[in-house]
């Protein structure tokens, strides 16, 4: 028997259903409840009396005076250094007049990081006469040179210097800076995750690539037959143009104890033939062309793989900015590193600055104060052993961005990362750092789904898409710019 319904019956409806609905978000606060082993969510009480629970973030004015282009042009002559270094100091002065930088977009430093700027700068302005290193640290928003390459090729234009820096043995990241391949004995370890080495002897970028496995005591060397493996480098089509630029390469080694042979090869042809010193100590072999080399592969063979460092593809003098990034990792790997060999490491390749990118892969897990408190006391011995390693070094560490987690259906940032924040400035200027507010720069609480929204940011709120890293990265150039124009007085 068919019955019709009235206006009034579907409103009786409705509002029986909202009472019964009413009556469980009464009676369950929380939202959720476990039965038989499944957990049930309802809206909470906290979020049916809000309206609206996420800030609402307008990003046209924070990028509004933010210029990514012209990368391609800058004071840099030909071979990548600037014959006046006054001038290079003037022009950015003018730049900063501009637009106005807002306050928190500068770099946040004591005096004693102010020091360690200021010396720094010097030798920034001086590079065309003594090659000085950047090393840029970081996990996995700057994987790939993503962030690392804008940054490079800025600083080379306004003060000197070719060539992308370091890069792995064995490298795992897409990237566009240039093309690598290796044999398929070539084995990656790692102090930040997956395979190690029981030595902990990685140099500069905390991996090292081997063709045979580490030895134990037990093998007989005589026993072993010779191995052969190859890495094969090349600049990026796509790279920047600076990049590009670069006519020697540097292979970094060390841990050779048996004899190793060398055989380099440009374009496929046999160029040059030579052995690896086998003392076990850390050595630096240099390839040099007279013009940019292309595709070359370096062959060994031995009984025994030593360890191979990386390579650093340099121009003469200048800048060079390295990019070492660390997928998961959160910045706790100096104290687990050989700190006789690194010690000698950076002082040899003149480290200079540490940018240091860290603090987003641990968000997750902060979970109350304390957990919070005790992250960043470990961070911050990280950062004294840095100063230990290197004292006249000037360290910058750059914060992790906002960061979302889906909340009741909302995305929102992690209620604990403003606090977190604050613990790493903190911790930063006073180690005499300088310390540049991601958070803040790209808008504060709640940015980052505006960032997501506009195309600037990935689907899991977290990392930056190329065009969202080319916009922080220039924000961080303007700060560190600002704060030589400021600082610097030659």
């Amino acid at each position: 028997m068919h019955k019709d319904y009235k206006p009034f019956h579907v409103v009786v409806f409705i509002a029986v259903c909202l009472a019964l609905l009413g009556t469980v978000v009464y009676l369950m606060p929380s939202g959720k409840f476990e039965i038989f082993g499944y957990e049930l969510r309802f809206l909470t009480q906290e979020r049916l009396h809000k309206v609206q629970t996420r800030r609402e973030v307008d990003i046209s004015k924070i990028i509004a005076d933010v210029d990514t282009t012209a990368l391609e042009t800058g004071y840099a002559t030909t071979n990548g250094l600037h014959a006046d270094s006054a001038f290079v100091r003037d022009t950015i002065a003018e730049q900063k007049m501009n637009f106005t930088i807002a306050q928190s977009d500068l770099l946040e430093f004591y005096e004693s990081g102010e020091k360690q700027l200021i010396s720094f700068f010097e030798k920034l302005n001086n590079a065309s006469d003594k090659k000085i290193r950047i090393l840029h640290y970081g996990d996995s928003q700057i994987e790939g040179d993503r962030m690392t390459s804008f940054i490079r090729q800025r600083i080379q234009s306004q003060f000197g210097g070719t060539g992308p820096g370091f890069i792995p043995a064995v490298n795992v990241y897409p990237t566009f800076t240039f093309e690598s391949e290796y044999s398929s004995n070539f084995m990656r370890y790692t102090n930040f995750g997956g395979q190690a080495l029981t030595s902990n002897r990685y140099g500069i970028l905390n991996s090292v690539g081997r063709f045979t496995p580490e030895l134990n005591d037990s093998v007989i060397i005589d026993s072993l037959k010779v191995e052969t493996g190859w890495i094969q480098i090349a600049p990026g089509e796509r790279a920047y143009s600076l990049a590009k630029q670069y006519n020697t390469i540097y292979l970094h080694y060390s841990d050779a104890t048996e004899r190793c042979l060398l055989n380099i090869y440009q374009n496929d042809v046999l160029v040059q033939t030579d052995s690896l010193i086998n003392d076990g100590k850390y050595h630096v072999y240099t390839f040099q062309t007279e013009n940019n080399p292309q595709k070359v592969r370096f062959e060994f063979k031995s009984k025994v793989s030593p360890n191979i460092l990386g390579f650093s593809l340099d121009g003469e003098n200048g800048v060079q900015v390295d990019n070492i990034g660390m997928r998961g990792s959160s910045g706790t790997f100096f104290d687990r590193i050989d700190q006789k060999m690194a010690k000698q490491i950076y002082e040899e390749q003149n480290v200079e600055l540490f940018i240091m990118q860290f603090g987003g892969n641990a968000v997750p897990y902060i979970k109350d104060s304390t957990s919070a408190q005790r992250i960043v006391r470990f961070f911050k011995g990280q950062l004294n052993t840095i100063k230990k390693l290197k004292p006249d070094a000037a360290i910058i560490v750059i914060g992790p961005s906002d960061m979302s987690v889906l909340i009741e259906g909302e995305y929102t940032t992690y209620p604990l990362l403003p606090y977190y924040i604050g613990l790493m400035k903190k911790a930063t200027q006073e180690v005499g750092g300088a310390y540049f507010d991601m958070y803040e720069s790209m808008g504060g609480k709640d940015a980052m789904v505006a960032w997501v929204e506009g195309g600037l940011a990935s689907a899991d709120h977290i990392h930056f898409t190329n065009k969202g890293a080319s916009i922080v990265a220039q924000k961080f150039y303007d700060a560190l710019m600002s704060a030589y124009a400021k600082l610097y007085k030659e």
